[in-house]
């Protein structure tokens, strides 16, 4: 039966589809009502339907979605394609990451123009200068080609490199790699003195990889059926997957499993952790047919996590990262690798209000934590010898900066990452000692002039008057009269921090006159974690309003008006482009949700979905507590969808994602079509062969992000 005959669904014309990009007839699914029920309250779900992939009406139904979106947005193909030139003229498609010793080695990778992905390459160490970007891969003296990622995805519509993990001699390759998009990936081994892979196969695994010290024995982790990280396992080379051990297995559904090796070489650690708990083991990397020792029992509320540090003076022991006796901020302990237990954990760091502290590394004479303050990401270097302690030196006010990539224990040389929202990435070694930086590699963006733009920290005062940072960046002498367009973005959740960093893809607004802000909001962790927990569980809504007061605080300076000024974020920050939405409409032209989190509610009470119950101590269990349930149905976005007008939308989803199911935005765009009053552009763009993060390639990625940049660049109006 042909799909204009489908009793699935119906393509009719829709009330309001013509507009003034294209006349075209938008895809209306049909009604089938479900009842929800929890806590003597009732939902009607028309649009429950959707969840059953096995039906052949659903592909067909996000295939018609797929061609509404061509062909609504075929009016602007040409700026399309001008925007991926754009893109593509901005990035050296031949080039080479700064390379990071390790050994007798300095591993990197590189891009190859016209190729699709990443090559995974190493020369030996101490060689002069970056490999030629124009060469071809091995040209140059002692360049080997480890993994060519072009070579394995050839065939396949979508291709992950999962982990990717050299053995302690150099000889072995240990490298997962997914297909789907689904995030399942196979574990393969490669012989790096002849280049070919070896027999052993282990299908089915997650990521994290550790090889033990005999450079035959690799760790590595597999999901669940609800794609929760929850075993590790032991595989030794030359023996069939099937006789592979079982190290760990972690029970408790609110718990990920992961796996690692320490900088030192001497352990192998399993960290266990859920949204507030966690909890780790260690074995030897010596002896790794060793059973588990616990570094600490897990106990409800204390996140720790551990770093390994040897000397002559002190032994084996572990430094912990810990909010234990109420550390909200976390501070540092050390204890002795034979002691590990939280009796014996002694203070190195103390908790400090105003100072979340997030990580630290260990190396042979000095630890460097990364810590958080006053909205800013800091590095400080510690002296082992003496404590003397000093902060590493940012050139902007507004920027992100980060540890590196640094493999090797006995140094003196700190690699770290810095950019900003006008400074592309630049890698630099610093002296620790000296304190001096060397600038190793700049990411190159022919034709871009940093000066051109600037940036600066405004701040918003939320409803209960809180101020809320707002990083912005836009061309020097952008009048502010509110006649400029504006994008503003935003997450908000699991503490994450949308630090300022620069975007290649958005030179092309910038350079066009649209202002670029980021609104750091409550529920991640830009201010500490009080910031975050401000912005979780029952306290969740202060994440919309203080998204909604930072646009406000945008049209009240001048950067924005409501008629040109836009909104993006994606998946948890997709479920704060619905609430947005839903409460305040009239705030924003258009709005961009990428694989949004928008049916949350109805998520969050299926326990048989992946990843729900260690989702609840993030949003609450509203199975069990009917204030929590009550609570998220007030802002759940497809819940509060209602019969008004709404922005201009752009809504994207993966067939295949794990993370957030491709019914959620499905389902919200089929209520919208149905229930909204204003005939603004509703798209939805479903990757029918990729996940959560869509096309693999980066020239696909690239197209796609084109896509998004016309849609927002036609809805404000911008030529």
């Amino acid at each position: 039966m042909g799909l204009a005959a489908s009793a699935a669904f119906r393509i009719a014309a829709h009330d309001h589809a013509r507009h003034d990009l294209v006349s075209a007839t938008a895809p209306v699914a049909p009604r089938r009502p479900t009842v929800l029920r929890a806590h003597g309250d009732e939902r009607v779900d028309d649009w429950y339907w959707l969840r059953n992939r096995e039906d052949p009406a659903v592909r067909e139904y996000l295939e018609a979605e797929n061609a509404f979106t061509r062909d609504v947005m075929a009016g602007t193909e040409a700026l399309q394609q001008q925007l991926f030139e754009e893109i593509k003229s901005r990035v050296q498609e031949t080039d080479a990451t700064a390379p990071a010793r390790k050994g007798p080695y300095e591993y990197f990778s590189r891009t190859i123009e016209g190729q699709q992905y990443g090559i995974q390459c190493r020369r030996p160490a101490g060689t002069l200068g970056l490999p030629d970007p124009f060469a071809t891969p091995g040209a140059p003296a002692g360049e080997e080609v480890l993994l060519d990622q072009n070579a394995l995805a050839a065939g396949h519509e979508y291709f992950a490199l999962g982990g990717f993990a050299v053995s302690p001699d150099h000889t072995r390759l240990a490298y997962s790699v997914d297909v789907t998009g689904g995030e399942r990936y196979e574990l393969r081994f490669r012989d790096l003195t002849t280049g070919a892979d070896l027999p052993d196969v282990v299908p089915d695994v997650y990521y994290g990889l550790a090889w033990a010290n005999d450079d035959r024995t690799c760790f590595y982790v597999r999901p669940d059926e609800a794609m929760r990280p929850w075993q590790v396992w032991r595989h030794r080379l030359g023996t069939p997957a099937a006789d592979d051990v079982l190290v760990y297995q972690e029970d408790d559904e609110r718990f990920y499993a992961g796996v690692g090796r320490t900088r030192t070489g001497r352990y192998i650690i399993v960290g266990l952790g859920s949204k507030i708990t966690s909890e780790a083991w260690f074995v030897d990397a010596d002896d790794p047919d060793r059973d588990l020792r616990v570094v600490t029992p897990r106990r409800e509320g204390v996140e720790y996590d551990v770093e390994h540090h040897h000397s002559t003076d002190h032994g084996d022991r572990f430094f912990v990262v810990t909010n234990d006796d109420g550390a909200e901020n976390f501070k540092l302990m050390v204890t002795p690798v034979e002691r590990p237990g939280r009796e014996h954990w002694r203070e190195v760091v103390p908790h400090r209000a105003d100072v979340r502290l997030e990580d630290v590394d260990a190396f042979a004479e000095y630890l460097v934590l990364s810590e958080r303050a006053e909205g800013l990401e800091r590095i400080v270097v510690r002296r082992l010898a003496d404590d003397d302690t000093h902060v590493v030196a940012m050139p902007d006010p507004v920027y992100s900066a980060g540890v590196g990539a640094n493999p090797e224990f006995e140094t003196g040389t700190l690699r770290f990452e810095y950019t900003s929202l006008v400074a592309p990435v630049s890698s630099y070694d610093y002296d620790v000692e000296a304190r001096e930086r060397t600038l190793v590699k700049r990411q190159p963006v022919p034709g871009y002039d940093p000066d051109a733009y600037e940036s600066h920290r405004l701040w918003a005062t939320a409803p209960d008057g809180v101020r809320v940072p707002v990083s912005v960046v836009h061309r020097r002498g952008l009048p502010h009269d509110g006649t400029a367009p504006a994008l503003l973005y935003g997450y908000g959740s699991y503490e994450i921090s949308i630090d300022p960093a620069f975007s290649v893809a958005r030179v092309s607004l910038l350079e066009r006159g649209v202002m670029f802000a980021i609104a750091h909001i409550r529920g991640g962790g830009e201010l500490g974690r009080r910031w975050y927990e401000d912005g979780k569980l029952e306290r969740k809504p202060n994440t919309f309003t203080d998204f909604i007061a930072c646009a406000e605080q945008l049209v009240a300076d001048g950067y924005a008006s409501p008629d040109r000024l836009a909104a993006r974020g994606g998946s948890a920050g997709g479920l704060l482009m619905g609430a947005v939405a839903n409460l305040r409409p009239d705030l924003f032209r258009a709005v961009v949700a990428d694989v949004p989190f928008v049916d949350c509610l109805t998520t969050i009470l299926d326990e048989t979905l992946p990843l729900t119950v260690t989702e609840w101590e993030e949003w609450g269990n509203p199975v069990a507590d009917a204030e929590i349930y009550k609570v998220m149905k007030s802002y759940s976005p497809y819940d509060n969808v209602e019969a008004k007008d709404y922005p201009a939308l752009l809504v994207t989803a993966g067939l295949n994602d794990p993370r957030v199911s491709y019914w959620e935005p499905a389902k919200w765009v089929a209520k919208l079509r149905a229930l909204k009053t204003d005939d603004h552009p509703l798209l939805l763009k479903t990757e029918m062969g990729a996940g959560h993060g869509g096309p693999s390639g980066r020239y696909d990625a690239w197209r796609d992000e084109a896509l998004a940049l016309a849609f927002l660049l036609d809805r404000l109006a911008v030529t």
